[in-house]
């Protein structure tokens, strides 16, 4: 599990790192939230642990930005001093997933995540933006630019998974985890779909819009 903590207090970041790395838990930090949304562009994780009263940009700020700017499905927990009804409800409108106040105990932080990883990203996201690329979750339909994408469901798919994870490398195992489950395909099926998503997405150009990483996986370049 990959986790963004984001927070202005320095010894409560240190705690927080030393118990949850000694879980097994690979740990970011952002000291406020400008910091956390020019992480986010650059890469991606499975929980966002969140703080609220932070200089520059406050959390609640921070995460509607997340979700509507960046369009990022990573679930939020938000960690925070603050525990009144207000203050809760203004977090969870905002885009926040569970909310925790402090002081707390750090195995139940723990347990928290591991429940938030498990469920997933968010489902309730309609639309995926990146670049010129717009992928519609409703209707499972893509464009680049004005020109609508010829894809296949499958690489439509697969293609929700690289705009969601991006701009992080999408490892093969991943996407075949995901598009067949335990069914894994023939060992060219994959790459075949790929190779119709970067036609479609650089269609006679020399730098592809679709990376491959030979040993890594798959980047989108958009």
């Amino acid at each position: 599990m990959k986790v963004l903590l984001v927070d202005d207090n320095q010894q409560v970041m240190e705690t927080l790192t030393d118990y949850l790395e000694l879980s097994g838990v690979q740990v970011d930090c952002a000291y406020n939230g400008v910091s956390a949304l020019s992480m986010l562009k650059q890469q991606s994780f499975d929980v966002i642990v969140m703080d609220i009263m932070m200089p520059k940009l406050d959390g609640i700020s921070t995460v509607q930005q997340i979700r509507q700017e960046l369009l990022c499905q990573t679930p939020v927990l938000f960690l925070t001093a603050k525990d009144g009804l207000v203050d809760k409800e203004a977090a969870f409108e905002a885009g926040g997933d569970d909310y925790l106040v402090k002081p707390f105990a750090l195995k139940e932080l723990q347990l928290r995540l591991e429940a938030l990883s498990k469920r997933g990203m968010r489902q309730d996201l309609s639309t995926l933006v990146l670049g010129d690329v717009t992928l519609d979750l409703q209707s499972l339909s893509a464009s680049k630019g004005d020109r609508p994408l010829k894809l296949s469901r499958i690489q439509l798919q697969i293609l929700k998974l690289l705009l969601q994870k991006s701009p992080a490398v999408v490892s093969r195992q991943y996407l075949t985890e995901q598009i067949w489950g335990d069914e894994e395909p023939a060992s060219d099926v994959l790459r075949s779909h790929v190779y119709a998503i970067r036609n479609q997405l650089s269609p006679q150009q020399e730098r592809p819009a679709l990376e491959t990483l030979h040993g890594q996986g798959y980047k989108l370049v958009l």
